[in-house]
């Protein structure tokens, strides 16, 4: 690969704090490994949709389909709401159009950060959330509608295509991984309410469809509601899990809190041919321009997406700046000297891009 064509897009609260610091540690890292990459910055969300009438343009959507990556912060004010009551979202209309159908939520507890479960820290946390990104609940307007003001109605979608694909990225991923803490096994989780949702009983029959083509992985169900009881108690046990969209938004968020903070938990949101890299929470506006906001997810995100490159265009290169990112962050945590408030901290959040930019420097 000769060179990459990046979009930034920023977008609200302390997404351009956050995404500030990732490029501040990208661009350390392509200092020290020579790659050739362009970064296009763009405006979208609730703040440009406030101003404008308008949370993105078919210009910039363009330029998003032509990039080989794109470098997400965050979008929505609660404030700034659409006619039909919804926050502004604009990251969802990237994920229906360039069909971005694995959102990959790493979970994992690294040194020098203390996780609210006694025995985690002993135990080990680390393991992957594998999201159904297009359908379920979350089919961002298609099909939603209101019955005056006396109810409101949004299908259900679970459908053969997208439910095979998701479960065998997550197989796939299994493959690739040395298996879980607690005892090696490879294994895939699968997590439904089959037993009330006949869709969700469709998600797990065809999750079980696709598990005997990996005979190799073991695999299992559980129904959601029990499966938040055994993330809190025996989080080790897990290796990778598949789920559809809702239910991976909400169980990752829970994942997060027990490694520490939702500022550690990155994401990349992919499918056959273009990758969104993001941290996992919000625009969190209440702390936005105050300096305070964790950008390590973020960071995060940025070397999943040149590690997601380097696989797909068997680029060395690229592999190696991710690798260099995450080894940066593991030893700034690790050290724990540099920490933003929500890990006990008092830095603030360019202290902490620059204790991984230096960091990178000595590495």
């Amino acid at each position: 690969m000769g060179s990459y064509q990046i979009v930034e897009l920023p977008g609200d609260g302390v997404g351009p704090e956050i995404i500030k610091e990732g490029m501040k540690v990208i661009q350390a890292a392509l200092d020290l490994v020579s790659l050739e990459v362009q970064f296009t910055e763009l405006e979208i969300g609730a703040g440009r949709y406030r101003r404008t009438g308008t949370a993105f343009s078919p210009e910039d959507i363009e330029k998003v389909r032509k990039a080989d990556a794109v470098y997400f912060g965050a979008v929505g004010l609660p404030e700034v709401r659409l006619p039909d009551g919804r926050e502004v979202q604009s990251g969802y209309i990237y994920r229906q159009d360039l069909d971005l159908y694995a959102n990959i939520r790493p979970v994992k507890l690294y040194k020098g950060i203390e996780s609210p479960l006694k025995k985690a820290q002993e135990r080990g946390i680390d393991y992957v959330i594998f999201r159904e990104n297009t359908e379920g609940l979350y089919t961002f307007g298609k099909g939603g509608f209101r019955i005056g003001n006396e109810a409101a109605v949004n299908p259900l979608i679970i459908s053969r295509k997208g439910t095979e694909r998701i479960v065998r990225a997550a197989f796939e991923m299994a493959r690739r991984r040395k298996g879980a803490p607690e005892d090696g096994v490879k294994r895939v989780t699968c997590t439904t309410k089959s037993n009330v949702v006949e869709a969700y009983a469709f998600f797990e029959e065809v999750f079980k469809e696709v598990a005997k083509e990996f005979p190799d992985i073991q695999n299992e169900h559980y129904y959601t509601d029990a499966l938040t009881v055994l993330m809190v108690q025996r989080p080790w046990r897990f290796d990778v899990i598949v789920t559809e969209n809702m239910f991976g938004d909400i169980l990752s968020d829970l994942g997060a809190g027990t490694i520490g903070s939702l500022g550690l938990a990155p994401s990349a949101e992919v499918g056959d041919n273009h990758g969104l890299f993001q941290s996992i929470h919000g625009s969190a506006p209440d702390i936005a321009g105050k300096g305070i906001v964790n950008p390590i997810a973020a960071i995060l995100s940025g070397g999943m997406m040149f590690e997601w490159l380097g696989n797909r265009h068997d680029d060395s290169k690229a592999l190696e700046i991710g690798r260099r990112i995450e080894k940066a962050v593991e030893a700034v945590l690790a050290k724990g000297q540099v920490k933003t408030p929500d890990l006990g901290g008092k830095n603030n959040t360019a202290q902490v891009g620059d204790a991984i930019v230096e960091e990178l420097k000595n590495s």
